[in-house]
């Protein structure tokens, strides 16, 4: 198998600053991606763009829908259209076949489902086929979107067991204070121990606003700890896909350790769990052990919240409600309250199916 790389294009990148799709940037950036291919690697590209295309081919139609969510999906239906056209057009020029994958967060809530998508798209990874992914926003409610497509290429980039992830921007990279600030550069490399989220973003990170750039540092991190190299660079720069792969370019974060696709799965169901557990203050130093693999053990159960069936993933809280963790129960919520506090039972979630955050 050849290396993997996930390229997520945000529509900043996408279009103009008129909100038409910029084709010029379109065709430099695919032309990079063939070059990939060549070179030998497996493409998976996640791309906006959709509702920004169906704006401006609805035309006048889209003003007859009153409804705003009705319009969005219109836009989007209409736009996913020709979006993909645009690309089957470009990627044929570079001698690549495309394929279409429209999903939404339930994909990834079941393991059945998360299994079936997963199952497609390494299959057209390993013909050469190019699986060009996006939100399918003509079906997606609030509860069931995600919080944006660098949440989806991150979900993606664990399921595939990517090598690397880019996340495409309009910015070169993550700054380490106001980019106004002749003084501010741009972090080549994160590192935990110096650079803090919350820090970083209240100084000014990104043109992106707060919101974009909180959101990909989340990501990059998560990722980056399941196993994938991330890199944020700036995806309007004609040769940026090759000044990433020379560490010319962007921010990365390193690959940490190499999660099972059991551990890739869970990550991706953390935030829509069955029900939960809060453990004490002993489960917890187990748990967060990093010299020691533990499983929780209904010995350190105080609190069991909702109703789960053997087999559902679990919120794993502390004493606070903090999240530490989910993980895939080994029997139900009747049987773990019954087992609550009592030593020498089986574990509630063994380690093999235990995602800590």
């Amino acid at each position: 198998m050849g290396k993997r790389i996930v390229v997520k294009i945000g529509s900043q990148v996408l279009c103009d600053q008129g909100g038409a799709l910029n084709r010029d940037v379109l065709s430099k950036l695919v032309r990079q991606l063939g070059a990939l291919s060549t070179d030998g690697w497996q493409v998976l590209l996640v791309t906006s763009g959709a509702v920004a295309a169906g704006s401006s081919l609805a035309g006048e139609r889209i003003q007859r829908i009153s409804d705003p969510v009705a319009r969005k999906q219109v836009m989007a239906a209409t736009g996913q259209v020709w979006l993909m056209e645009i690309y089957r057009e470009l990627f044929q020029r570079q001698g690549l076949p495309i394929a279409q994958v429209l999903t939404s967060k339930s994909d990834f809530q079941t393991r059945r489902h998360y299994l079936n998508m997963r199952g497609c798209i390494e299959a057209l990874l390993s013909t050469g086929i190019v699986p060009i992914v996006n939100e399918n926003d003509v079906v997606a409610v609030t509860e069931l979107m995600f919080t944006d497509n660098d949440e989806l290429a991150g979900l993606l980039a664990g399921m595939v067991k990517a090598d690397l992830l880019c996340l495409l921007s309009t910015v070169p990279g993550v700054y380490d204070g106001d980019p106004d600030n002749p003084a501010t550069q741009c972090i080549e490399s994160w590192d935990d121990q110096h650079h803090q989220i919350d820090d970083i973003v209240s100084r000014g990170s990104s043109s992106l606003g707060r919101g974009g750039m909180h959101s990909k540092l989340t990501i990059a991190r998560k990722v980056a700890k399941l196993g994938t190299e991330v890199v944020i660079a700036d995806g309007t720069d004609p040769e940026i896909i090759s000044k990433i792969l020379a560490d010319g370019a962007g921010t990365r974060f390193p690959a940490q350790g190499d999660a099972s696709p059991t551990k890739r799965w869970l990550a991706s169901t953390n935030d829509h769990t069955t029900g939960s557990v809060t453990v004490n203050a002993g489960a917890q130093s187990a748990l967060t052990d990093n010299s020691r693999l533990a499983s929780l053990l209904p010995v350190g159960i105080e609190a069991v919240g909702g109703r789960f069936n053997r087999g559902d993933v679990i919120q794993i809280l502390n004493a606070s409600g903090r999240v530490l963790g989910c993980g895939r129960t080994r029997y139900d919520h009747r049987e773990a309250e019954r087992l609550m506090g009592q030593r020498g039972q089986k574990p509630l979630i063994h380690y093999d199916y235990l995602y800590l955050v």
